[in-house]
């Protein structure tokens, strides 16, 4: 079967067919809503679901919530322009920091058992400036993320569909919407089991179904013969793929592990105890998924495939239209509905959270803060959020790009929040000041905005050195302690020094995100070493905690009451 670049007519699914999936996805998950909603909402179940979430349900929550379409579009994106290493990076290093954050998610539910987000405990450690960083750069980085899900959601109806783009993002929008305004993130997470499913059962059946009908492992070998893929590009050990995909998106992703509000409120939503294994089987879930769908971008280079009007977006919609039959492009088009509705809803979640917790809450205060107005707050930035995205969604960016910017930009605060939930000695004005700082030196370095040569160069190339010492500090710090931390990143450096200067300054993604990570090191920890800071974590779990006091009464006198009576019942039955 020829390629679809070579003139062959894409195979869609008909305008009935796709209001009849519609109908079946998004009517199932409202109607899964709707056996979870109350008559009268709890605030704070509608941000963390009562901190009780059990092992399957959190676990494919969390799995749901990584495995989003623009994760899976851009692992295509990453194969086609990187080559068969490509998907590996992204899938690899994305699953190892999903694992990397349980040792920090361990210490941070130990301090704030009852916080709703990582914006509201920074209140408590540090004050309100620092807890507007948070808040801030979290409400950009789901609005972007949500824009991507919305954009990979257009691509696939303006591909496999006869609808257009603009139609597509909207369903999109109008069904995630729907199903998540009223329960908020209990909503989120209990579709999240069924969303889940769908998505790991349908890539297990396509996968293999495109390699075969594509050619199978001849398609390899006849791609190198038609010069399709460059020798850089047959490598498992691509330099290329690493230094312009690996490495910048383990720095991206293990800021979005620490940064991101979607994962910090499962983190906060699970039973403290499953923690661990709950982020184990997340590990596993995600690597296996988006390294298998990555595949997809790899077989469209070696296919000499060119992606529909020049956009890496199309790719794995378009590989789908090109060898999948009926049924199973139905299968395809659920499976990427399924993940990107995981995601977008979890978005909303963290967006309403963020806005209930941090911006109405805390400026209200505990116990003053009233549930029902924060239940409309949080209702209100849902559809507010929802109307930004869809608007940002028709400049139609590179998802891949969207990504690891966000992830980067992230990296300014991964250092002085982690340090804050350790060190008695981190300051509000360490905190606030380092992140400033490293955005400031960022944004230059990361889009080229100042010629990166000469002393300039070089100054670059030694902060991202020291930024490489502090990532993999931090991932040892988290496993390890303080002292294998230590060498770990002394290692690491030691072991880029003979071959980062006259190197570095030419990947400036790369150094754009080792910059923010070392410089927010450097000036968080002079700005607080010598301080006379001595926190008391107790401190936070007396500030953060519910709001919904009263529904909580409410929900004891009834038990109370339900007691009694059935203990006057028993006395009457003897």
């Amino acid at each position: 079967m020829p390629p679809a670049s070579e003139g062959q007519e894409l195979l869609q699914i008909s305008i009935p067919v796709v209001v009849l999936l519609i109908v079946l996805f998004y009517g199932g998950t409202l109607l899964m809503s709707y056996f979870i909603s109350r008559k009268k909402e709890n605030a704070d179940d509608y941000m963390t679901a009562g901190n009780k979430i059990g092992f399957g349900i959190s676990a494919a929550s969390m799995t749901a919530t990584w495995i989003w379409a623009s994760s899976m579009y851009a692992s295509a994106e990453a194969g086609y322009n990187y080559g068969v290493s490509g998907p590996i990076h992204y899938g690899f290093w994305g699953a190892l920091m999903i694992l990397f954050i349980y040792p920090f998610g361990k210490r941070i539910r130990k301090v704030a058992p009852k916080a709703h987000t990582l914006a509201e405990v920074m209140y408590a450690r540090h004050g309100r400036s620092s807890q507007l960083m948070l808040a801030g750069s979290n409400v950009l980085g789901s609005v972007i993320s949500l824009t991507s899900n919305f954009i990979a959601g257009g691509a696939l109806f303006a591909i496999l569909t006869p609808l257009s783009f603009g139609t597509g993002i909207v369903v999109v929008a109008a069904g995630v919407l729907l199903y998540t305004l009223w329960s908020g993130f209990r909503a989120s997470v209990m579709t999240d089991f069924g969303q889940v499913m769908a998505m790991l059962g349908a890539a297990a059946i396509i996968i293999p179904v495109v390699f075969f009908a594509a050619g199978g492992p001849g398609m390899f070998e006849a791609g190198v013969a038609a010069g399709n893929v460059s020798p850089e590009q047959q490598s498992f050990f691509s330099s290329d793929a690493f230094m312009n995909q690996g490495a910048p998106y383990i720095a991206a992703v293990l800021a979005y592990a620490i940064g991101n509000q979607t994962i910090a409120q499962r983190l906060f939503a699970v039973r403290e105890d499953l923690i661990k294994p709950t982020f184990i089987t997340a590990t596993v879930g995600y690597g296996a998924t988006i390294i298998g769908i990555g595949m997809l971008g790899v077989m469209a280079l070696y296919l000499g495939i060119s992606p529909l009007d020049g956009d890496l977006n199309n790719l794995i919609p378009q590989m789908a239209g090109t060898y999948l039959g009926p049924v199973l492009l139905c299968l395809a088009f659920i499976m990427i509905i399924g993940s990107l509705s995981s995601t977008a809803d979890s978005d909303l979640s963290a967006l309403s959270s963020i806005a209930m917790a941090d911006i109405y809450g805390q400026s209200k205060g505990r116990g003053k803060a009233n549930p029902r107005t924060m239940l409309t707050v949080g209702r209100v930035t849902m559809i507010v959020a929802t109307a930004a995205a869809l608007y940002f969604a028709t400049a139609r960016f590179s998802i891949l790009d969207l990504l690891v910017f966000v992830g980067a930009m992230w990296g300014c605060l991964v250092f002085p929040v982690i340090s804050s939930f350790y060190w008695k000695k981190v300051t509000n004005a360490a905190f606030s000041v380092s992140v400033l700082a490293a955005l400031v030196i960022f944004l230059p370095v990361r889009f080229e905005w100042i010629p990166v040569d000469g002393i300039l160069g070089y100054g670059v190339e030694l902060l991202s050195i020291v930024g490489i010492g502090v990532i993999l500090g931090i991932m040892g710090f988290g496993f390890f302690g303080m002292k294998p931390a230590l060498i770990i990143a002394t290692v690491g450096m030691v072991a880029v020094l003979p071959f980062g200067f006259n190197f570095l300054r030419d990947y400036s993604v790369l150094s754009g995100s080792l910059v923010a990570y070392a410089v927010s090191f450097l000036v968080c920890y002079f700005m607080s070493f010598r301080s006379k800071e001595n926190f008391d974590y107790s401190v936070i779990q007396k500030i953060t905690g519910d709001f919904d006091t009263q529904n909580d009464a409410d929900e004891s006198e009834q038990l109370e009451t339900s007691s009694v009576g059935n203990v006057a019942t028993d006395k009457q039955g003897e």
